[in-house]
Parts: C-alpha cells; sequence; structure tokens
C-alpha cells in the first residue's frame, strides 16, 4: 500500500506496470475506491500498459477530511503524484466526479496529457442535474450515508444487473460504508456547491479525448457529453448501449477494451478527433469495437433522422454546432 502526502493530508494510490510504457490513470467516482479499478488495471497490464489509481480524500484509504475540501485540489493531486511516480504524460480517464478532474486536468496541465477519457461526466449543470445533485445530498444529510448508496444503486445500474447480483448488493452496500467516511464524502460533495461551469475552458483542451456515455444515463444524459464533443476539437463522443451512470462497474470488459483501444490508436497515431459520434459494440467478441452512429439525432430518445430533427435540437443548443455523423468505419481496428 503505497501514500503521498498532500497538505498534511494522505492520498492512497496504487500504480502497477513496467516504466516506459504508456499509464493509464483511473479517478474514481463519488463512492468509489481503487480497488473499483482491478479489472481495469488487468487488462491494462495485459495490454502492456502501466496503470495508476489512487483514492480521493474522504475515500479508501486515503485521508478523510470533514471540513475545508476543495474539489478543484483534486487536479493538483494526481499532479503530484505523478512527479512523485516520474511519469510526463499520462491517459486520464475518470467517471462522474472523476471524469470533471480528468477535463480540468487537462486544462490546467495540458503537457501532461497524452489524451483523456471523460465518462459519465458534466462541465456545466442544468435545472434537472442540479436538482438529482441536491436530492442526492439533502438524502445522505437526512438519512444518511447508507440511503445515499441506495439511491445511487437505482441511478448507477440497470434492472438486470440488480436482479442478477441481487444477493451480492448488500455485500458491496456495507463494504461502500466500511471504507468511505459519511462526513468526509458530505464534505467531497459539498466541495463542489461552488460548482460554476467551465464549458468555456474545455476549448483549451487539445489533447486526444473519447467522451463516454452510457446508453440510460439520467444522471449524467447525453446532452453532458454532447457539450464535450461540441467544445473539444481533437474529440469523439462513443455510447455504451445497455449501460447507466456506473456501466464501467456492469460492463467492465467493454469498456476495458475501449480504453486500451482509445489509447493504441493515439500511440500509432491512428486517432481521428473528428468530434463524429460512435456506439460501442456490446458483444465482446467482436472484431468491431464501435460503429458510426450514422444519421440519427443522438440527443433523443427515438431514432429520429437528423433531418426531421435538427430545427427543435439547433433551438435548443444554439450555441453549438450539430453536425451529422459520417457513415464510417471506426477507426479501431482494420
Amino acid at each position: 500500500m503505497s501514500h503521498i502526502e498532500f497538505k498534511g493530508l494522505e492520498i492512497h494510490y496504487e500504480h502497477r506496470g513496467d516504466r516506459g510504457t504508456p499509464l493509464v490513470v483511473f479517478i474514481n467516482g463519488l463512492s468509489q475506491r481503487s480497488q473499483h479499478w482491478n479489472a481495469y488495471v488487468d487488462y491494462m497490464l495485459k495490454k502492456g500498459y502501466q496503470s495508476l489509481s489512487f483514492d480521493l480524500l474522504g475515500q479508501g484509504d486515503s485521508s478523510k477530511p470533514v471540513l475545508g475540501y476543495d474539489f478543484n485540489e483534486n487536479q493538483e493531486v494526481l499532479a503530484k503524484l505523478l512527479d512523485h511516480i516520474h511519469e510526463e504524460k499520462v491517459y486520464v480517464m475518470g467517471i462522474s466526479f472523476g471524469g470533471i478532474i480528468a477535463l480540468k486536468f487537462a486544462i490546467e496541465y495540458p503537457e501532461r496529457c497524452k489524451g483523456i477519457v471523460p465518462t459519465s461526466a458534466f462541465s456545466e449543470i442544468d435545472t434537472k442535474l442540479f436538482l438529482e445533485g441536491l436530492n442526492l445530498y439533502k438524502g445522505m444529510v437526512l438519512q444518511g450515508f447508507d440511503f445515499l448508496l441506495d439511491m445511487l444503486m437505482a441511478i448507477n445500474f440497470s434492472s438486470e444487473f440488480l436482479k442478477k447480483n441481487e444477493k451480492l448488493l448488500p455485500v458491496l452496500r456495507r463494504t461502500s460504508m466500511a471504507y468511505n467516511d459519511y462526513y468526509a464524502i458530505q464534505n467531497l460533495i459539498e466541495s463542489l456547491q461552488s460548482f460554476t461551469s467551465f464549458t468555456a475552458d474545455l476549448r483549451k483542451i487539445q489533447c486526444p479525448t473519447l467522451a463516454l456515455n452510457g446508453e440510460w444515463d439520467h444522471l449524467t444524459p447525453a446532452w453532458c457529453h454532447d457539450v464535450i464533443r461540441q467544445n473539444i476539437k481533437n474529440s469523439r463522443l462513443m455510447f455504451v448501449q445497455h449501460g447507466y451512470h456506473a456501466f464501467t462497474l456492469e460492463f467492465p470488459d467493454i469498456t476495458c477494451r475501449i480504453i486500451a483501444d482509445f489509447v493504441d490508436q493515439v500511440e500509432s497515431g491512428r486517432w481521428k478527433g473528428d468530434q463524429t459520434v460512435w456506439i460501442a459494440d456490446d458483444d465482446i467478441n467482436s472484431e468491431e469495437i464501435a460503429f458510426s452512429y450514422g444519421p440519427f439525432d443522438h440527443l433523443r430518445r427515438l431514432a429520429i433522422p437528423m433531418e426531421k430533427s435538427r430545427k427543435s435540437v439547433l433551438k435548443r443548443y444554439e450555441k453549438y454546432e450539430i453536425p451529422d455523423c459520417p457513415d464510417q468505419k471506426y477507426s479501431g481496428r482494420s
């Protein structure tokens, strides 16, 4: 178990792999800990890559401050971790809270990013997302951390996953409660109360960016990720079929190969950041990793042709361009 000190607090991290190979950083969501990335770490090691995972303050084996936590310090924590392990440029993948950190890290430390994979993330908040977050916070404060976990279960996973893992869920719930401190998690959520939109800063991101979104993610839906796609020129957006907010836990095999292929593309010079939209193949044995969204409007739940929905979409998103997605094969594999 490894730790570094940050402003008098301890940050727990796990670094594995051979020096000189590409390094992929994994950043937790709200109630996660570094062990949630074990399947991803193993996959990257088999691909010949390094991995780095760590617990945010308030999580897992890191210190758990109950006052004075600044969410924007997370980017500084990651930079210090990279200095500590002597790595200059890395790939950064983060989910939910971690996705925000990945985006902000690319903005504040562009020279250290080979590529980023913001997942189930957002750079701005509309009224619905604000109320969703407020309800989660109020539920935890009024009813307790276990109540927050119950709400997250319904948000994070499909009915099929919840049914299949019905006997395992109480164990996961108790484990999360054991490794996360109630007041520290409350402090972590409160650190986002001063959140302001940083969408304008997304245009500063130059590195390859693959935004990932679950098909049925109601907490951070398609529009959140389309904002990322529209404002980062060197980007693509990909949907994971059947996925909810925490599809990284429900479909780790699919997500692992998407991330590994992204790294392969960038390392080999095959990456095309053309702001197109893709759907990940849901067959892990398929040679085709993803396919073009085609002529349909990816901001709609119904399969509406672009020419039928363009006017209504442009009214809602006047500040973003809505290009048609070309009918092409994903460049991840030949």
